[in-house]
């Protein structure tokens, strides 16, 4: 089994795996903050609004969410799967957070962690549905998402519920720093992912996984454990991605999110994860949504319409898989 992540030289064995990772993985990051720098440089001559400590500080604190959803995205790329889901999730654990603290007065300590463990049985479902049952995980959190969007829906009323200011404090600039709780949190989960699948057992199952699935049996390991609790972990932090929202907004709106697992997808992308498996780093993909969020804050400070923004956006995202596509055929020694 071959794959390109950090934890393949104890996949594939000693050697030249094992010094060839770090050259890579310092090679990725390097090309990430040079396309990141090269983005700063061009809006900023385009805008002189945009080169301001102002414009970081409200980036930073408005990522977290897609950070978070982006993480568990990684983890369900890396083993070979998809989540089309997490957006209706996170809307959905927003709307439990939002319904429990307003229409029946739960103080936040309880709700949050009602709201998030919801979010992470349906991330469970999710994973055992789709590698219990063996359909195609495309198809199974497609129909999750719209069962998630559907109860938020149903629970709100279709109408946003406006919290207030006893939940700001988790999406507001702590005292004396210009970046929230949030913000400081996503990258605790960021760096306790790339943990995770850089120095863990699991980690390597889910390379394993992902890059050979049967050979992964034919060794004597049963797959369907850890799969299962990646997905779980995904839906997890798409719940706490809903409390993240919910505290930067002061409120639960049911149609929040939408088409957010696009941008998830696109940020592990640009990071470096293959669509196909086997091969993802956290750390690239919170890179990726860095470099999403400055180009979609760019392009609207330039004064670019919304269509226009997503034309551009979109553009972006088929590049990165077209460079996906030629880096997995270089890995494979293909044409």
């Amino acid at each position: 089994m071959r794959g390109e992540h950090e934890t393949e030289s104890s996949i594939v064995g000693p050697g030249r795996a094992i010094a060839r990772w770090p050259i890579a993985n310092v090679y990725r990051y390097f090309g990430l903050l040079a396309v990141l720098g090269l983005m700063c440089l061009l809006f900023g001559l385009a805008s002189d609004r945009f080169l301001t400590p102002r414009t970081f500080t409200s980036i930073a604190n408005q990522i977290p969410e897609l950070t978070l959803v982006a993480v568990g995205m990684t983890l369900v790329l890396v083993i070979g799967g998809i989540d089309l889901s997490v957006g209706s999730l996170l809307a959905l654990g927003s709307a439990i957070l939002g319904v429990l603290m307003v229409d029946q007065g739960w103080p936040f300590w309880i709700a949050a962690p009602i709201a998030i463990s919801v979010c992470g049985a349906a991330g469970l479902v999710n994973g055992m549905v789709s590698i219990g049952a063996g359909i195609p995980s495309f198809i199974v959190t497609l129909g999750m998402l719209e069962i998630a969007r559907g109860l938020a829906l149903l629970l709100t009323g279709s109408r946003i519920v406006y919290i207030g200011s006893s939940i700001e404090s988790l999406g507001a600039p702590l005292g004396g720093l210009p970046l929230s709780p949030a913000f400081l949190i996503s990258i605790g989960v960021v760096l306790a992912a790339q943990f995770v699948l850089a120095q863990t057992v699991m980690g390597r199952y889910c390379v394993a996984i992902g890059t050979n699935r049967e050979a992964v049996r034919m060794a004597g390991i049963d797959p369907r454990p850890t799969a299962i609790k990646v997905f779980l972990i995904s839906g997890l932090l798409c719940g706490l991605g809903g409390i993240v929202q919910a505290s930067r907004l002061s409120s639960a709106d049911p149609n929040a999110a939408v088409g957010l697992e696009l941008s998830a997808i696109a940020a592990a992308v640009i990071g470096g994860t293959s669509l196909m498996g086997g091969r993802g780093n956290v750390i690239s993909t919170w890179l990726g949504v860095w470099i999403i969020a400055v180009l979609q804050t760019g392009l609207a400070q330039c004064g670019f319409s919304d269509p226009s923004k997503r034309l551009i956006t979109g553009l972006v995202i088929v590049a990165a898989v077209l460079i996906d596509a030629w880096r997995s055929r270089r890995w494979n020694g293909s044409p």
